[in-house]
């Protein structure tokens, strides 16, 4: 399980309608809403700069928040919108939807990579190339993991390593179907060309195609 859900503190918001989020805006806050989760919609209000440097952190639309507002239960929500100034580019709302502890959801898992140490490859001065720190899995909002391990004790110059050689979470799945790099172990650049160049293609490949996802 991840221990640390960061959370995100909001308060509700009196009122609803353009008036009372207008309002919002001019008391330094943005306005959004809560729904699902067989709730009724709650209208809140998220400090303007609080919103505006998660923004900045980036995975905003793939990070799980625990909600806390004061009065209500904690809950734990994804963001599933947010509208920005057409001028200014900032945020003037967002939607939330709350989780079921079953609710299936896209989210970053960081990559740990064991067995550097005492890999053969390693010992010969080969490097541990980390192509992926973190991988993006389809998970269940109640047993989501802090990570997941990629093994290359036994690992030897020129070893490529791909999603496929992680064994993920039961119930997690990987978004990206194909089967991408995560690691590998190149030559030292003091040895040079063979297959440490070819391995560094592929990885150069992999990360073109992941951005263009």
């Amino acid at each position: 399980m991840a221990g640390e859900i960061p959370d995100l503190i909001a308060t509700e918001r009196a009122g609803t309608g353009k008036g009372a989020a207008r309002q919002a805006r001019r008391d330094g806050l943005v306005p959004g809403i809560v729904y699902g989760g067989e709730k009724e919609p709650l209208p809140i209000n998220i400090p303007f700069n609080v919103l505006l440097k998660r923004l900045k952190a980036g995975r905003f639309l793939s990070t799980l928040f625990n909600l806390k507002v004061e009065g209500q239960d904690d809950v734990r929500v994804i963001c599933r919108g947010v509208q920005r100034d057409v001028v200014k580019d900032l945020p003037t709302h967002v939607d939330f939807m709350r989780l079921h502890r079953t609710s299936r959801i896209n989210l970053f898992i960081p990559v740990e990579i064991v067995g550097e140490e005492v890999a053969p490859g390693v010992k010969k001065g080969g490097v541990v190339t980390h192509v992926r720190t973190e991988v993006e899995l389809m998970v269940t909002a109640g047993e989501i993991p802090d990570h997941i391990t990629l093994d290359v004790s036994n690992g030897n110059i020129g070893d490529v390593y791909h999603i496929s050689d992680v064994t993920l979470p039961k119930g997690s799945r990987a978004v990206i179907e194909r089967d991408f790099v995560i690691a590998n172990i190149a030559a030292p650049a003091s040895l040079g060309g063979g297959a440490a160049d070819e391995d560094e293609a592929e990885v150069e490949a992999t990360e073109e195609a992941g951005a263009e996802e």
